[in-house]
């Protein structure tokens, strides 16, 4: 799969056409960290780091929770079961929110010099603690604006039941909004939320490296 980092394409090809732009938030205009969270669950619960992984990674849970089924209590209890450690709310949200790593003004500043020509909006996987921890790490990198500053729309999998890659999401997105999929662009780092896109008539950005979003504007 073609991704800008591995062939720079000029501005032009990409955007032609374009009226509305979507990014995903993790691994485009948010840092990720997933080691930081992985060695913080270990460490409190007091095992390997393979241990926590697996536990996670055969779990059901995180993505009931991306999708809003589990509150965020329920979540809570479900990481303790999952792990088999007794561990406080404020650990787990600790741990569970390690993943987000920094936030560049420059980003921001980036998508809102684009809100004069385009339809800007997020749709991103996430969950009620991490949206909590995104919105405090705005406020405080941008001295007081939200999210929604920034952005036209912006949309959480946890609030609207649906989550990538599945295809009802971007469909559900798609309608709301009267978007014609020809001429919206999808931004995201995960192959497997790209592949979906397309499928459903977007246009789309695979970014592997969140320095080439400055290379696709300039």
């Amino acid at each position: 799969m073609r991704s800008i980092s591995q062939k720079k394409r000029p501005l032009k090809s990409v955007l032609a056409h374009i009226s509305t732009i979507i990014f995903d938030l993790g691994g485009v205009i948010l840092d990720l960290e997933p080691q930081k969270s992985l060695a913080l669950f270990a460490r409190y619960a007091g095992l390997p780091e393979a241990a926590v992984m697996e536990a996670f990674i055969k779990a059901s849970w995180p993505e009931a929770f991306e999708k809003g089924e589990l509150d965020s209590a329920a979540f809570r209890d479900r990481v303790r079961h999952s792990l088999q450690a007794n561990l406080t709310d404020a650990r787990i949200d600790e741990a569970w929110n390690a993943i987000l790593g920094d936030l560049p003004l420059a980003r921001l500043a980036l998508v809102a010099g684009l809100r004069p020509t385009y339809r800007t909006m997020v749709l991103s996987n996430t969950n009620a603690i991490h949206v909590a921890a995104f919105h405090t790490k705005v406020q405080e990198v941008t001295g007081g604006h939200g999210v929604h500053h920034y952005f036209d729309k912006v949309y959480y999998s946890h609030e609207v039941g649906m989550r990538k890659p599945d295809k009802e999401i971007y469909e559900w997105v798609i309608r709301t909004n009267n978007l014609q999929p020809a001429s919206t662009l999808f931004i995201d780092d995960l192959a497997e939320n790209i592949v979906s896109a397309r499928a459903v008539g977007l246009r789309t950005v695979h970014l592997t490296n969140q320095n080439d979003l400055f290379d696709l504007f300039s």
